[in-house]
């Protein structure tokens, strides 16, 4: 029962969670809308925000700020972008001190396929397996051949595999890359699948159609981070995406709010 209360922090009654990454700061240091992160925290608030991914040090630093969110509390992580980056990765913080944060979830992530396969699907298992012990979900984010994997890592078929094992290690939901025929994925996987956003890259417009054809498919949520903190107004980028997770809102009603949202 405590595992589900704290999973319904983060997911709403429809099923779907619109949860915001905000950890780019442990490898990209001060990145382009995190400089000062209270001023773009409340504007994820204030655009109707589901949850947070972030760090030890947002969530201690910017409690006051984040408090109306569900707090995911990343746990481990692979260096910084001033260093080779080519390791497993680790994880840096316990399950008891993203307890003793108030956190409502723990984040992990694993490489399918890379040569970090074994080590880091190792460390998703470990903190499964600790996290429930204390009624936490967990989060796994799965990425195919790692992030700089070519676009053989990034099929439905692939993706489908990552998604189902870390359903069998036993994540809660997971996040993972969208491709084309994501129908494959969700319909392999027993657990939510919410898409990652990473880098911006096209038009708004862009963006919001790739979530509605990932809702379509069967997504359950997304885990968005550059396309909205880097957002020129990102409490109105965050309210689109609110609107369409939420409130069924098509892409064309989505930058009408969003156009609104600005001019106002």
């Amino acid at each position: 029962m405590t595992l589900l209360r704290r999973f319904n922090r983060i997911f709403r009654p429809d099923g779907r969670a619109l949860i915001v990454a905000f950890d780019h700061g442990m490898i990209d240091g001060p990145a382009k809308g995190m400089e000062q992160p209270a001023a773009t925290l409340r504007q994820i608030v204030t655009g109707g925000a589901d949850a947070i991914l972030t760090t030890y040090g947002i969530a201690s630093r910017f409690a006051r700020e984040i408090a109306p969110l569900g707090l995911i509390l990343r746990l481990d992580g692979g260096g910084t972008k001033l260093g080779a980056m080519d390791g497993p990765g680790a994880q840096f913080y316990s399950i008891e001190a993203a307890l003793r944060l108030g956190a409502d979830a723990v984040a992990v992530s694993a490489f399918p396929g890379s040569p970090k396969e074994e080590a880091t699907l190792e460390t998703l298992a470990r903190v499964i397996d600790q996290a429930h012990a204390w009624g936490l979900p967990v989060m796994g984010e799965l990425v195919p051949g790692g992030f700089d994997s070519g676009p053989e890592f990034r099929t439905a078929e692939s993706i489908a595999v990552a998604a189902r094992v870390a359903a069998e290690l036993g994540a809660d939901w997971v996040k993972i890359p969208y491709a084309a025929d994501f129908e494959q994925v969700t319909a392999g996987c027993y657990v939510p699948a919410v898409i990652l956003g990473g880098a911006k890259k096209g038009s708004e417009a862009t963006m919001l159609e790739t979530i509605q054809a990932a809702l379509t498919a069967g997504a359950q949520g997304v885990a968005i981070g550059r396309n909205i903190f880097q957002a020129d107004h990102p409490a109105a980028m965050t309210a689109a995406v609110a609107a369409m997770l939420h409130r069924q809102a098509s892409v064309e009603e989505a930058l009408e709010l969003l156009n609104k949202e600005i001019g106002d």
